[in-house]
């Protein structure tokens, strides 16, 4: 069985997952950025609405090589997390050369207990993806996010559907990036992935004058339509490939 999980940013987004039938929602905030870490009122929003959410757990944009500082923040949003009684969290840090932090995931990954643990993106920039998967394996994560180390998943499907056959069942490949209702079927029957991530977003609205004023422009917000069209298809492609 195919599982949906959508990425979001708000309110409005969090109500269309759950009334489109997402299995699962990535909690974020600043989505144009690659996401950041979510409010606390969020957090408790998401909870009251019942749906499974995994929290992403970044503290600001750039790079994903922190300082003691950055990881104690982090630490403190896992409680945070915990807290709310969501499910899970979607972490990553790496070291200058781009190999993932194994040391700094360990240490945040034990405070971790109990939650489910999503490898982010960060996977993306490893030098060898074969090597930062076994280590995934070995620090405890049920799960990593990827795009194939490519700009789009339809770009990344060859390495997705050979890192689905080195995960032999071991942890998740959770597919990514520009996927959607009318290209799921295909990346599923090429690659056996078994998850996939995607915003469900239209189009977004021309500009109001806010931007102008340092405010920033209001994010694209899910469509219930679009995750439940992307559901339907992900679903019936799972069951032709099973």
């Amino acid at each position: 069985m195919i599982a949906v999980e959508i990425c979001l940013e708000s309110v409005h987004s969090l109500r269309a997952a759950r009334q489109g039938g997402a299995d699962r929602v990535e909690l974020c905030a600043s989505l144009g950025v690659g996401g950041l870490t979510p409010s606390p009122g969020m957090m408790r929003f998401a909870a009251e609405l019942g749906i499974p959410t995994r929290v992403l757990l970044r503290p600001r944009g750039g790079t994903f090589v922190y300082d003691a500082d950055e990881i104690a923040v982090i630490a403190g949003d896992v409680a945070a997390v915990r807290g709310f009684g969501l499910s899970g969290v979607v972490i990553g840090a790496a070291h200058a050369d781009d190999r993932l932090d194994r040391e700094t995931l360990a240490r945040l990954l034990e405070r971790c207990d109990g939650l489910g643990k999503t490898l982010h993106r960060v996977f993306d920039r490893t030098p060898d993806p074969f090597e930062a998967l076994e280590q995934a394996i070995d620090l405890g994560f049920d799960r990593i996010l990827t795009s194939g180390q490519q700009p789009t998943a339809a770009e990344g499907a060859d390495l997705l559907a050979r890192l689905v056959a080195a995960a032999d069942g071991r942890i998740t490949i959770l597919a990514a990036c520009e996927i959607d209702a009318d290209n799921v079927g295909a990346l599923i029957q090429a690659t056996a992935v078994p998850e996939v991530h995607a915003t469900c977003t239209p189009t977004a609205d021309e500009p109001t004058d806010a931007g102008k004023f340092g405010f920033g422009y209001p994010p694209p917000n899910a469509s219930k339509m679009l995750v439940q069209r992307l559901v339907e298809n992900a679903k019936r492609a799972g069951h032709a490939s099973a």
